[in-house]
């Protein structure tokens, strides 16, 4: 009898690495994920972090992270919609502690008591083309601070030279040297802010703006103005105009009569001078003798008449070249105007606009 040989068949490795490399793949996410839950490094130092009105909790995670107060945005959702958390946070500005855990600092968020303060915060929007008259009220109105201490304020701008964009010169005679100066915009205010908190903010926010603009520097400079006149001729602008599409062609028109030179008549100029907003001015109320008076003299304003939008700060840097003097509302609804290059010309337009733009 012949002896059988049986052959041992080799076992593949490719098994047992295969599994290995997952091993090692998952405790290294392990590892990552669980490194990245972590708290950030302890400081005794809060920070403030602001909730405005109506922000999403992924924009909060996001924050949060960019402030330096979790190390994963990303995480921080998942932990969130695991622990089906993040519905009820509250608006308001907190300090919180960094190296605060994800459970603290979703409580904190919640508004519950958890050590880490709560700052109550007062959400309050500036329109634009506001004077610091209706800026006053409106801060009053919303959150309780003095009126009559803000416009006080508007009047002492050494109290804010370090924050100011531009020099505000001494020697005119100015309704409010601040004018023009408090930018229109949406803020959150700690209920504990004073008033002058309060105007601060608003003038670093125009700086803000300012800077953000491309070539702001250069612009100012190829149009010979200083700060103080951008803001002036910008401030005409916003209350002149109210198209968008229409605002470098009113600079333009403005630009145009300072370069004649000719009187702006700008019916804005008197209502600022008069004190209030008429919604039709008389002839008497056009001899006014005020310097802001711009159909008695010639040239800018001695300032600013509003607080102008950024859009018209940059129509008032950028206007649009026209042979244009002259500009009447149509009075159809639209907000646009009819332009005219001649005195004549616009006499026939100020018929059209009678007849309702037709």
């Amino acid at each position: 009898m012949c002896a059988r040989v049986t052959k041992t068949k080799k076992r593949s490795k490719a098994p047992l690495v295969f599994l290995f490399i997952l091993l090692l793949l998952i405790i290294s996410v392990g590892g990552f994920v669980y490194a990245s839950m972590q708290p950030m490094p302890a400081s005794d130092q809060p920070v403030a972090f602001e909730i405005p009105e109506g922000t999403g909790t992924a924009k909060i995670a996001d924050r949060l992270q960019e402030e330096g107060l979790i190390r994963s945005a990303l995480l921080y959702k998942a932990y969130l919609k695991m622990e089906n958390e993040g519905t009820a946070f509250k608006a308001g500005t907190y300090e919180l502690l960094p190296g605060s855990d994800y459970e603290s600092i979703t409580a904190a968020l919640n508004g519950k008591e958890t050590g880490i303060a709560r700052r109550e915060s007062v959400r309050v929007t500036i329109p634009e083309g506001f004077t610091i008259k209706q800026i006053a009220d409106r801060l009053s109105e919303k959150g309780g601070w003095d009126a009559k201490k803000i416009r006080a304020l508007a009047r002492e701008p050494e109290k804010f030279a370090d924050d100011l964009p531009g020099e505000i010169p001494g020697e005119v005679k100015l309704t409010y040297a601040l004018e023009g100066y408090l930018f229109p915009d949406t803020y959150e205010f700690e209920t504990t802010a004073s008033e002058e908190d309060v105007v601060r903010r608003l003038v670093q926010e125009t700086r803000k703006k300012l800077e953000s603009i491309s070539d702001f520097d250069s612009l100012l400079k190829e149009r010979g103005l200083t700060v103080h006149e951008l803001l002036t001729v910008a401030s005409l602008v916003e209350r002149e105009a109210v198209a968008d599409s229409e605002r470098q062609l009113i600079a333009g028109v403005i630009y145009n009569r300072l370069d004649d030179p000719m009187k702006l008549q700008i019916d804005a100029t008197v209502q600022y001078a008069l004190g209030e907003q008429k919604e039709r001015l008389l002839y008497s109320d056009l001899k006014i003798d005020s310097p802001y008076n711009t159909y008695k003299y010639e040239g800018l304003p001695p300032g600013p008449i509003a607080s102008p939008s950024l859009k018209s700060i940059e129509a008032a840097l950028q206007p649009e070249a026209s042979d244009y003097f002259f500009y009447v509302t149509k009075k159809d609804g639209s907000g646009e105007h009819f332009f005219a290059k001649t005195f004549a010309e616009h006499e026939k337009n100020i018929e059209k606009s009678k007849a309702g733009g037709k």
